[in-house]
């Protein structure tokens, strides 16, 4: 039974997304407007340090009291929330499954028998849901389904549920974090082929999620534990100043265009704060080019058409211009208030815009 794991791929009654992060909550609330949308509240309150460990919740008890305190501050009048766990959380897989099920057969041959095959923890410590994608034909002419399978490990739900029945409000959509960011970019993602490979980029405080998407579909997740707390540390060692939680000397940063080779032999001529930022950035561009080349050895017929940058440390200036470099890949940093074409009441810099990404998706969940 998918039990607690609510709402994935259902629509929801009208709340407010609320994205939980290390050093941050992010709140957004939606009203369709014409043909698009308008932000009719957006606010962002400091996580202090001791909530979240390791990326998980910790306190949850501090936390529901966070919530509380930022719904009380935004002026935001809702008891139901569309909410996200870190992809890191999560297994997402694509299966195959015969055709001529029918849909009582199929769910139980997906959540009874098959997601068995692909979970690395017992079955009963883990809440399911699924999607029916595309049919094609197998290797020996049978049709079958692809059925995109998303698992999340119990203790894990539960935290996040308990933790928002504890600041009063209740769970319609607990879905992930990357789903969440994808619906905010779709029409973007919609440019690509079929044979084209888009790999998202979600550099967040403590770890950057990679996900390689596909018509639209996660194929492919990893995280690497560079973020731009990571980024900020090695910048703030290498001018001796205090390591700090806030990431706002990294948001007036502007990656300057360096040689590859200078990066790598430190004659780059610049300042040693930025040269340790960009040793760091450098160790995440290796770590991108293993997980693209991984996911291309295993894939026919499928190239990487562009890089798409998000969260709090996707908008650093002239980020994108480094990756295309360091990568000889396209890389664009995404805009969600410009791909919902949303109308707002004050301007968002732009720096700002590609963090916005998770909360905007779990807001559209609530229109």
């Amino acid at each position: 039974m998918v039990n607690r794991f609510k709402g994935l791929f259902s629509k929801s009654q009208k709340g407010v997304g609320i994205e939980l992060a290390p050093e941050r909550i992010n709140i957004a609330q939606l009203r369709k407007q014409g043909q698009g949308f308008k932000i009719t509240t957006l606010y962002s309150h400091e996580v202090p340090e001791g909530i979240f460990q390791d990326g998980q919740i910790a306190d949850a008890p501090g936390l529901a009291e966070l919530i509380k305190a930022a719904m009380a501050e935004s002026k935001i009048k809702a008891d139901q929330v569309a909410t996200a766990v870190p992809m890191r959380e999560s297994i997402i897989r694509i299966i195959p499954i015969p055709a001529e099920l029918d849909d009582r057969e199929l769910r139980d041959m997906v959540l009874n028998h098959e997601a068995g095959l692909y979970l690395p923890y017992p079955r009963e410590e883990v809440d399911l849901d699924y999607q029916k994608l595309g049919f094609f034909m197998d290797e020996d002419g049978i049709e079958k389904v692809h059925v995109l399978l998303v698992a999340t490990r119990k203790e894990v739900t539960d935290t996040y549920l308990d933790t928002f029945e504890q600041a009063g409000l209740k769970v319609n959509v607990l879905e992930i974090n990357s789903f969440a960011l994808i619906r905010t970019i779709r029409e973007q993602l919609r440019q690509f082929a079929p044979q084209e490979a888009a790999v998202l980029v979600d550099i967040e405080f403590d770890s950057t999620e990679i996900a390689i998407v596909v018509d639209g579909v996660p194929q492919f997740s990893r995280t690497v534990p560079i973020g731009t707390f990571q980024l900020q540390s090695a910048l703030s060692r290498a001018m001796n100043l205090p390591t700090s939680r806030n990431t706002e000397l990294l948001q007036g940063m502007t990656i300057p265009n360096t040689p590859v080779d200078g990066i790598r032999t430190g004659a780059t001529g610049i300042n040693p704060g930025m040269a340790a930022l960009l040793r760091v950035l450098g160790e995440l561009a290796d770590e991108l080019r293993r997980s693209i080349d991984f996911y291309l050895n295993q894939s026919e017929n499928l190239e990487v058409a562009q890089l798409l940058l998000a969260g709090p440390g996707g908008g650093i200036g002239q980020l994108d211009e480094f990756f295309t470099q360091r990568l000889s890949l396209p890389t664009t940093q995404v805009d969600p208030v410009a791909a919902l074409s949303l109308e707002m009441d004050r301007e968002i810099p732009s720096v700002q815009r590609p963090g916005l990404g998770t909360v905007l998706g779990l807001g559209l969940r609530e229109v």
